[in-house]
């Protein structure tokens, strides 16, 4: 297990640094358009027309596809070897293509609805707006769906970097367009903000293209076949068969939190105008952690997950939650903190600047501090979902997210009056950790998850070094001017305090005896 360990955690740290340069190019971008185009209602309306085809991509491609695929493959590899894994590939991307061509001209046509659905609240020119653009931007459905296949099928063999770097093509993309497109389109006279559609789809190509040569050279690029026969063998295959049977409870469990997304949407187009852009804002920054650990984590346990499965090592697959579990919480734990008591330096050095004005800081810090009240949650999910999938059981997590969303929305009904859009935070927050200790109690009634020894005393050693590394910030939240401070010496500040605080927390870990090498060779 120990040399697996560290395999695994360096298959992890890999993805991490490359979603870390996917977050810190995604936060470039935000900040030049929050300084080019501040907080408005149409802004408002360029994230409702992203948020429609980034919805249905994380539904069908990323979510319920990659959810039922990649364990299939992996078990196809084990069982049917390399020849067997090909083909299921070849049939479920030919599939897949087909669906997705349909599934875009149906967006393309249903946008003014589509639109309606997510933000009816939105004035009569930002939906006007938001409809333009959700029908330059739905193809981009198609291409993320593909870079998933893709991706599932890379990190199947144990090729990690070219999926992970990916994302950081849309960003470059979206830079460009600002930067090159927005004050060509100003001085033709169209709409300043639709150049970021034109942005948005051209990364979706490039993320596509950036497959392709990985996939050849492990002799795994799918051959799309289209003619009747080719189809129909394809959905004979018991495998695609299988991948379809579950991706139907696994649908219900990714549509239920992109359908509380939806609804927070539409709740937020009714509140203060720039609501939706100042949760869009607390996303970008709470996506850090959760991309940076929580998805990395599931990216590389999955297959290994599914493998142990295939394998019937019951004693394995038990190691490798639990490892997966305790890094959640060395590392979930201290972003929490930090995100509850050092919220405003984060917005103001990050987003302070042209028209993002000082009351924007405050209604992002506000959403961001509730999103760091479940954000444990929010992490651990990401490795305690794959728990179940890798075992075929989609149902249980499906049944687990419906609860959630109950639960979330009627939070939202006394919350939201009252917190008005931090409510639409909070309470995503608090579902979030409602949901990951529900899959925790399920993993350990069915035996699949076995804690391993040691974990009261670890818990506290985490926790002790959390409040030492919280107080030390929150002295510096106090302390700071951060709004009236100019921007070079807001970032050196914020820069001093994050190196501070982490050398506190590690050193504090430290000093109480964790020894951080041999749980990550664990």
């Amino acid at each position: 297990m120990t040399h697996l360990s560290m395999s695994l955690f360096k298959s992890a740290s890999t993805v991490s640094l490359l979603t870390l340069a996917s977050r810190v190019t995604g936060l470039a971008r935000d900040v030049l358009m929050a300084s080019v185009f501040g907080v408005s209602a149409m802004t408002d309306a360029f994230w409702v027309a992203f948020r429609l085809p980034n919805l249905f991509r994380r539904v069908l491609g990323e979510g319920a596809f990659s959810q039922a695929f990649v364990p299939v493959l992996a078990a196809t590899r084990a069982t049917d070897g390399e020849a067997g894994a090909k083909l299921l590939i070849d049939r479920v991307a030919s599939l897949l293509a087909l669906v997705l061509i349909l599934l875009s001209l149906l967006g393309v046509l249903a946008a003014p609805l589509l639109v309606w659905g997510m933000a009816s609240g939105l004035p009569a020119e930002g939906s006007a707006a938001a409809v333009h653009m959700t029908r330059w931007m739905f193809p981009y459905i198609a291409f993320m769906s593909l870079v998933a296949l893709a991706g599932g099928v890379l990190n199947t063999w144990g090729k990690f970097a070219v999926p992970a770097a990916s994302p950081v093509l849309l960003n470059l993309a979206w830079i460009a367009a600002l930067v090159l497109l927005v004050p060509v389109f100003s001085r033709l006279g169209i709409e300043p903000i639709y150049a970021l559609s034109a942005g948005v789809l051209v990364g979706g190509v490039l993320q596509l293209a950036q497959q392709i040569p990985a996939l050849r050279h492990l002799g795994l690029l799918p051959r799309i076949r289209w003619s009747g026969q080719a189809l129909r063998d394809a959905w004979r295959d018991p495998q695609t068969r299988k991948i379809a049977r579950l991706m139907l409870p696994a649908l219900l469990g990714v549509s239920v939190a992109q359908i509380s997304l939806l609804i927070n949407t539409q709740i937020a187009s009714h509140l203060t105008p720039g609501s939706v852009s100042w949760i869009t804002s607390a996303d970008r920054l709470m996506e850090f952690p959760t991309a940076l650990l929580g998805v990395a984590l599931g990216v590389v346990l999955m297959p290994q997950l599914a493998a142990a499965r295939a394998k019937e090592d019951a004693a394995h697959y038990s190691a490798l939650l639990d490892w997966g579990l305790r890094l959640v919480v060395l590392f979930a734990m201290p972003c929490a903190a930090a995100l509850l008591v050092f919220a405003e330096p984060l917005v103001a050095v990050l987003f302070h600047y042209g028209a993002f004005g000082a009351r924007d800081v405050q209604m992002v810090t506000l959403a961001l501090m509730s999103y760091g009240v479940g954000l444990l949650g929010i992490v651990a999910v990401k490795v305690l979902a794959p728990g179940f999938y890798a075992r075929h059981d989609m149902r249980t997590p499906a049944i687990i997210a419906v609860v959630v969303l109950v639960f979330t929305q009627l939070l939202n009904i006394v919350l939201v009056p009252w917190l008005q859009h931090a409510a639409l935070t909070l309470t995503i927050s608090l579902g979030a950790l409602l949901n990951a200790v529900w899959l925790l109690i399920g993993l350990i009634r069915r035996g699949s998850y076995k804690p391993l020894a040691g974990w009261a005393i670890f818990a506290a050693q985490v926790l002790g070094a959390t409040a030492l590394m919280a107080a030390f910030l929150l002295l510096g939240t106090e302390r700071v001017e951060w709004v009236a401070t100019p921007g070079l010496a807001r970032a050196g500040l914020m820069a001093a305090f994050i190196t501070g605080a982490g050398l506190i927390y590690f050193g504090a870990l430290r000093v109480s005896g964790l020894k951080l090498r041999k749980l990550l060779r664990r």
